[in-house]
């Protein structure tokens, strides 16, 4: 070839884009321009030109000359070329020299295809341009741009009253109609050829699918049809791919088809919730499926997943507020084009909402949260149509106090327990967040209100208060400007002691049914359950384990994409399957504990939310002894629903594997297998804040119990001994170090060491279980002494018992010790009532309670004393 040495492949090449220059020329009419006598072209280079032209005579057209003098030579050489080397493929021998010939002739072979197919389409394409009026020229005539194909040509027609001709070009495919048309770019058109619309006239239509229209394109026969699918899925794919064939066309039938999933940039035009946007993403089927960014021009852009044209799984959205240059940004689950499932939202006013959404709005459990200094607070509770409804936690940080009720419509309605920072608690009934009728306030220094008072906690009007004394106070309150608190009433004076009934009075109890409380947690989990466990969905049902972007964002990459080794056990397929390994109850107990301390199984997701909703009710200002009952038996409520649902992931993994799932037990077998099996294993979520309302609650007995145990601390081991009334013939002298006068000395703790050492191991754990262990063990370690002492195996009667484990809790000096008997005694297994470990934890609370005793009678005869 002219002007190109070497491999056919680079000839080829270099022909390939001197045809495709030369046929963008000839498509914008060039020829005809240039030989115009009045053409700039022609002007400068005439001269040069009629050198060309010196073959043609005066008669022949100018542009035609020019035309072909241009592109002959070089199809001839072509053709040269073709018969040189298929001579020469005839004279040698089969080896590789021939292979190389035969490889170099196919591709010229094809070459020159390639120009005729090129010199067609642009003459075609030529045609059409002269056919047409300026007014599509205009608009659509530029050099690249070839026509395919010509309704005028090969018929077809478009939906009724759609066009009157279809041109199908390289890069789009047009309707004309009258004086207008409508493009489509190919690159986001899909053919489906299994079209049934009763719009198509005849039954061989094509349905042309694009990001806002679709419509039917109907042939008169098979033939037709196949001939305008073949052509307008080859120009699809070229057009995706972004370079045409080589040669243009192969045999009708051959190619393959374009992908239905692809990715592009469109701008939505037509009536839409994303008129006026920019989506750049994957499309499916004409319609955004996958990942993808859509961008509005008022700022609003929306990154994340979607599923047939709508927004559909995770995606994060930014709304820009009115009044300010800041965002509300959503981190949220969508589905079908609206917000449902789990989120987060950081509101550009510095409030940031976690929670649950459905159809665009807050809808169940979430917290809202306000960072702001002017006036912060937080929310942990339900919600209804965006808005706070149902059972909820109010906390306002300026005023150091905490709202634990019912609300309705945003506001406080109902019921509802204030609790202050200064340990000053109130229930009250609340309308519209104003207060109502009469309550009930427990001061700090136990002190009792019954009657009405004001937010401030002024008495106002008819009312009882009980003092700390066991004086009441009952009658008509007034507060006037100037002259403080003024009563008319009686005083009562014959009580010489406050009724515990009243100064430990439990709040909340017949108000908020446990069952009530955090419903809106318990229905996503159920939903989650009673959806199959879907695990595209299990973010969105319970993702309240999530409490931080980054958090979320990681979540999303762990559905998204390939799980380690590590993290395999816990996929949703793999979680039900073990589920059904380890139903038994040697293996339930190890699995359980290991699902409840994961975040990525649904149960120990379920246990994140309901500890973040007991910290918002109990820590911090919360931690109130009147609060106490309210905890304990929300703590249980957790174990019996935390075993609720995983009988229902059980039962839903034994129904996938075909198997039947055992009959329902009564509710009391569930409850017992809930309190013994999940509450131990949920206790330490929930022991800090628990254990404090305990301590608080039993602050007055355990102040008397640790003075008692000061005083007890004075004895030497042996005079302890004898003030406990220990019988002698059990006490271990030989433990006991003698002076050198072989008197006993005063050193103490050398008795009964091991069982000493042994009790003080019961605050070292949070599980009931385990201290009832280090009871008995205590228990054991008293006895193996006695039976040292005693020379032979001594079982301790109950006589001998109460004053050596009395010696024991003397010398171990353990803190809260009534809290701990009694948190033990509220949460310890109910199997274990009526047995040794139920004798034993009387036993160490008689110890208890006598310490106390001793301690108020040395108080009550030294106030003796000094009264005489």
């Amino acid at each position: 070839m002219p002007g190109t040495d070497g491999c056919p492949h680079l000839q080829a090449s270099a022909a390939v884009r001197y045809f495709v220059t030369f046929a963008n020329y000839v498509v914008v009419h060039g020829f005809e321009h240039a030989t115009k006598s009045k053409s700039e072209a022609w002007k400068h280079h005439k001269t040069v030109l009629k050198q060309f032209l010196t073959d043609f005579t005066t008669e022949t057209s100018m542009s035609l000359a020019l035309y072909t003098v241009l592109h002959k030579p070089v199809r001839d050489h072509v053709e040269q070329y073709i018969l040189l080397l298929n001579k020469l493929n005839e004279v040698l021998q089969e080896g590789s020299e021939k292979d190389i010939v035969t490889s170099a002739v196919k591709e010229y072979v094809k070459l020159k295809s390639f120009i005729s197919q090129v010199l067609d389409e642009a003459c075609f394409t030529k045609t059409l341009w002269k056919s047409l009026g300026y007014k599509f020229t205009d608009m659509l005539c530029v050099p690249e741009r070839r026509l395919l194909e010509d309704s005028k040509n090969l018929p077809i027609s478009a939906s009724t009253n759609r066009s009157d001709r279809i041109l199908l070009f390289d890069d789009v495919l047009v309707l004309i109609q009258g004086n207008s048309f409508q493009s489509f770019d190919l690159k986001l058109v899909w053919v489906d050829e299994t079209c049934r619309e009763k719009s198509a006239p005849g039954p061989y239509g094509l349905r042309i699918i694009t990001p806002e229209e679709t419509f039917v394109l109907s042939a008169k026969d098979p033939q037709m049809k196949a001939v305008w699918q073949w052509k307008l899925n080859q120009a699809i794919r070229q057009a995706l791919n972004g370079k045409r064939d080589f040669p243009l066309w192969g045999k009708t039938g051959e190619g393959t088809e374009p992908s239905s999933c692809r990715f592009f940039t469109y701008v939505f035009r037509l009536e839409s919730k994303f008129k006026n946007a920019s989506y750049e993403g994957e499309w499916h089927w004409g319609k955004p499926h996958g990942k993808g960014t859509l961008k509005w021009r008022d700022g609003r852009n929306h990154v994340g997943d979607f599923k047939e044209g709508l927004e559909h799984g995770f995606g994060i959205c930014l709304v820009p507020r009115r009044s300010e240059d800041r965002y509300d940004c959503y981190k949220c689950h969508w589905y079908e084009g609206k917000m449902r499932g789990y989120g987060i939202c950081e509101y550009g006013n510095d409030m940031v909402y976690k929670g649950y959404f459905k159809d665009d709005v807050r809808q169940g459990f979430g917290i809202l949260e306000n960072f702001s200094a002017e006036h912060p607070f937080k929310y942990t509770g339900q919600w209804e149509n965006d808005k706070k409804n149902g059972y909820g936690v109010w906390e306002d940080k300026d005023r150091g106090e905490r709202y634990i009720g019912t609300w309705l419509d945003d506001h406080r309605h109902g019921q509802g327990i204030v609790v202050t920072q200064s340990g000053v608690c109130y229930q009250r009934t609340f309308h519209a967040d104003k207060m109502v009728g009469s309550g009930i306030l427990l001061l700090e220094d136990d002190s009792v209100y019954e009657g009405n008072f004001t937010q401030d906690l002024t008495f106002v009007g008819k009312g009882k208060l009980s003092f700390a004394n066991g004086f009441i106070l009952e009658g008509t309150f007034t507060n006037k400007s100037g002259q403080g608190l003024q009563t008319q009433g009686i005083l009562n004076t014959s009580n010489e002691q406050l009724d515990e009934r009243i100064t430990k009075a439990q709040l909340g109890l017949k108000e908020f049914p446990v069952e009530k409380r955090w419903k809106g947690i318990y229905d996503q989990f159920l939903e989650f359950i009673h959806s199959g466990c879907k695990e595209e969905m299990e973010e969105s049902f319970t993702g309240f384990h999530i409490q931080t972007s980054k958090e979320l964002r990681k979540s999303q990459e762990y559905l998204f994409c390939q799980r380690g080794t590590e993290d395999v056990s816990w996929k949703t397929e793999d979680i039900l399957e073990e589920l059904v390994q380890h139903h038994e109850l040697g293996s339930l107990q190890s699995y359980l504990e290991k699902a409840l301390k994961s975040s990525l199984h649904p149960l120990g997701k379920l246990l994140k939310a309901l500890t973040i909703a007991f910290q918002a009710t109990y820590s911090g200002i919360g931690a109130n002894r009147h609060l106490l009952t309210m905890a304990q038996e929300e703590v249980k409520y957790y174990a019996k629903k935390i075993w609720e649902f995983y009988q229902g992931l059980l039962h839903l993994a034994l129904e996938q594997k075909g198997q039947l799932p055992a009959k329902c037990v009564d509710g009391e077998v569930s409850d017992q297998k809930a309190y013994s099996v999940v509450l131990p294993l949920i206790l330490p979520c929930f022991y800090p804040e628990l254990f404090m309302l305990y301590m608080l609650y039993h602050e007055r007995e355990d102040d008397l119990y640790c003075q008692g145990i000061v005083d007890l601390s004075l004895f030497p081991d042996i005079k302890l001994l004898e003030f406990l009334d220990v019988q002698k013939h059990l006490w271990p002298l030989k433990d006991l170090t003698l002076t050198t006068n072989q008197r006993r000395s005063l050193i103490k703790d050398k008795c009964f060491l091991s069982a000493t050492e042994c009790l003080q191991k019961l605050i070292t754990t949070v599980d009931p279980r385990e201290k009832l262990l280090i009871l008995q063990k205590t228990y054991e370690e008293i006895e193996s002494t006695v039976s040292r002492v005693v020379e032979k195996d001594y079982k301790l009667p109950m006589d001998d018992l109460l004053p050596l484990l009395m010696y024991v809790v003397s010398r171990a000096k353990i803190q809260h010790l009534g809290a701990e008997i009694h948190l033990i005694r509220d949460l310890m297994d109910p199997t274990n009532q009526g047995g040794l470990y139920d004798f034993l934890l009387t036993a160490l609370e008689s110890c208890y309670e006598h310490i106390q005793r001793m301690r108020l009678h040395q108080r009550e005869n030294c106030h003796v004393t000094r009264t005489s």
